[in-house]
């Protein structure tokens, strides 16, 4: 039995994809577990609209985080932190220091999306990397200085 599928089923495929599977696997398994549908003509039609409208919208968030990635480059990030002898850091900067920051600014960006591969103990400039989408990376500039 050919069945379009409603989700990442393990082993078989991705959303949207067509399998043909065992007749069982399918009634007893797949079907009433909503995870699949019977590949009718009318589900195949049904599943070309739904991809039309996955790709419109993943196109329009694309071009959305663009421009937040834009504005995130042109966006300054001040972290003050206090230092003892020689300019040295007491503790390190982290990401969520950097959230607190780009907050601060009226820039909402959760914690894991900052790719800091180590944390900051060092006063200076500092490109970090922001990864908002699988192909979209912004680069903040953090500025770490003495409070």
């Amino acid at each position: 039995m050919e069945v379009i599928l409603l989700g990442d089923v393990e082993k078989l495929g991705p959303f949207g994809e067509i399998v043909k599977v065992s007749d069982g696997y399918a009634r007893n398994y797949l079907l009433p577990k909503g995870l699949a549908l019977k590949a009718t003509a009318q589900n195949k039609k049904q599943l070309e609209v739904e991809r039309k409208k996955k790709r419109v919208h993943a196109e329009k968030e694309r071009e959305h985080l663009t421009e937040f990635a834009q504005l995130l480059g042109r966006t300054p990030c001040t972290v003050k932190k206090q230092v003892g002898e020689n300019d040295k850091l007491f503790g390190s900067v982290t990401s969520i220091d950097i959230a607190k920051s780009l907050k601060t600014e009226g820039i909402e960006l959760d914690k894991k999306l900052i790719m800091l591969k180590e944390p900051i103990k060092a006063l200076g400039i500092y490109d970090v990397p922001v990864k908002l989408h699988p192909e979209i990376e912004a680069i903040v500039k953090v500025w770490v200085v003495k409070d």
